[in-house]
């Protein structure tokens, strides 16, 4: 393929399904990108408003844009709401929770380049999720669950 033939595609929230993320109690995750070039996943994230997600590290930077409800990290003071953007450096580590009085729940849009590795609180290894583990949980769920997909790796 010739990178004029690249086209700019649109993909509907609709037509993704919304998918556990399997790390934390009604947690889920939408993903419409898994990019196998950028190592780089763009996802929804919806957590109710009492959610903890595990501590993670990160190898890439990671943007976060708040739709609905608050969160933070455990390590910050700051909250993030509706309209916020965080801006997460390469190689940092933090553990995420929703603020309860932010609504019922989160809903964060985001683009993370690189590995996320979630930690046990000993440190070790609970869990790796990049591009490739992304796209791995999209088709192995639409396959599940009979629904036709759309390939999410690919720039045609």
């Amino acid at each position: 393929m010739f990178f004029e033939h690249v086209e700019a595609s649109c993909i509907s929230d609709e037509s993704m399904p919304w998918m556990p993320l399997g790390l934390a109690p009604g947690v889920e995750v939408k993903f419409f990108k898994a990019d196998p070039i950028r190592g780089e996943v763009i996802a929804l994230l919806k957590a109710p408003a009492d959610a903890k997600l595990p501590r993670h590290h990160h190898s890439g930077t990671v943007v976060v844009y708040t739709l609905k409800g608050k969160w933070k990290y455990k390590e910050h003071d700051w909250v993030a709401g509706p309209g916020s953007i965080v801006y997460e450096t390469a190689a940092s580590t933090h553990a995420p929770e929703a603020v309860p009085e932010g609504g019922p729940e989160v809903v964060v849009l985001n683009i993370v380049s690189g590995d996320l590795v979630y930690l046990n609180d000993d440190d070790s290894v609970m869990a790796t999720a990049n591009w490739r583990s992304a796209a791995k949980q999209y088709f192995g769920y639409c396959k599940k669950n009979g629904i036709e997909p759309r390939d999410i790796t690919a720039f045609a």
